[in-house]
């Protein structure tokens, strides 16, 4: 894991707990993180991402937070993209069809997006 860190996020080293958290995600166990802010808790379901092939989609109900972090992949050169409400109808078309032609590596969504006829149907055509 510390070579994938290294590889995508630049870090050297994990920060206290951020290892055994991954480690235990990767491994296939459900973990809930209770951490403060500025915990780095996005990389705990970031970097596992990297141990899988296909999307990973992360449900997401602050859409700043969403926006500052798919940013913040991006310019670690990471496929990154979120939906959500502030998105007009031809963006969604754009980030969907990234996600079918696998061109995405994680996909924010919030999660009223779930409510939305036919977005469960779409996510279940990708490979995630």
């Amino acid at each position: 894991m510390l070579g994938l860190l290294k590889k995508h996020f630049g870090y050297d080293a994990f920060r206290p707990l951020q290892q055994e958290i991954v480690e235990h995600c990767v491994s296939g166990k459900d973990a809930l993180v209770l951490m403060p802010t500025g915990g780095e808790k996005s990389l705990r379901f970031q970097l596992p991402a990297f141990a899988f092939d296909g999307l990973t989609v992360v449900i997401s109900p602050l859409i700043a937070l969403m926006k500052d972090q798919v940013d913040a992949l991006r310019a670690n050169g990471i496929a990154a993209a979120y939906l959500n409400s502030t998105l007009p109808p031809s963006e969604v078309v754009k980030v969907e069809a990234l996600a079918v032609a696998g061109k995405l590596k994680l996909l924010n969504l919030a999660p009223e997006r779930l409510a939305i006829p036919g977005v469960r149907q779409f996510l279940q055509t990708l490979r995630i």
